[in-house]
C-alpha cells in the first residue's frame, strides 16, 4: 500500500537560486544536499549532479536535481502543464501574497475555485508553484465529488470521441 509522499524531484537551473526561493521566499528548510558523481546503477554523471532536498511539514520533500553537464530544456509551462501546489493556512496565503508583490515577484491570485483558494508564482526555474488554502467546506465538497469522479470521467472520455 502507498503511504504517502516522500518526494517530488525536478531539475534546476542553480541549486543556490533554487535554495533562496524554497527556503528564503517559502520558508522551506533545506535539509539534505548531496553530490552524486556515479549512480546506484553505475552511470557516470559527468562532473556530477547536486541533488538537493527541501522538507514540508508532513515530513515530504521537494528535490532538485542541478546536472550542469546535462543538457535540459527549461520552458515556461502553462499552469495546465506542470504545477506544483502546496497547501497552506488562509492567514499563510495572505501573508505570501503580499510577500509575493513586495518582494516584486510575479505572483496571481487570489484565485476562489470553491473548495480552495490559491495563489501563483514561478520559481527560478519556470516552474508554478501554487499555495492553496482550503476552503472550511473543502472536505464536503470533495467527498461530493469522489462519488462522482468516475462517472464524471467517463463522459469527459466520451466527449473527447465525439
Amino acid at each position: 500500500m502507498i503511504k504517502g509522499l516522500h518526494h517530488n524531484a525536478y531539475r534546476c537551473r542553480d541549486s543556490e537560486e533554487t535554495r533562496k526561493f524554497y527556503e528564503d521566499f517559502l520558508g522551506l528548510p533545506l535539509v539534505n544536499a548531496f553530490k552524486i558523481e556515479t549512480t546506484m546503477t553505475g552511470r557516470k554523471t559527468g562532473s556530477g549532479v547536486l541533488h538537493s532536498f527541501f522538507r514540508l511539514d508532513d515530513g515530504s520533500a521537494l528535490a532538485f536535481f542541478e546536472a550542469p553537464d546535462m543538457p535540459f530544456e527549461f520552458k515556461e509551462q502553462h499552469d495546465f502543464d506542470l504545477h506544483i501546489a502546496l497547501e497552506v493556512d488562509e492567514n499563510t496565503l495572505n501573508t505570501m501574497f503580499a510577500k509575493g508583490k513586495a518582494r516584486g515577484i510575479h505572483t496571481r491570485g487570489i484565485s476562489d475555485h470553491g473548495f480552495v483558494r490559491s495563489i501563483y508564482f514561478r520559481d527560478p526555474n519556470g516552474y508554478v508553484i501554487e499555495l492553496t488554502a482550503k476552503s472550511p467546506e473543502h472536505d464536503a465538497l470533495m467527498a461530493h465529488e469522489a462519488s462522482r469522479a468516475h462517472e464524471k470521467m467517463a463522459r469527459w472520455q466520451e466527449h473527447k470521441k465525439a
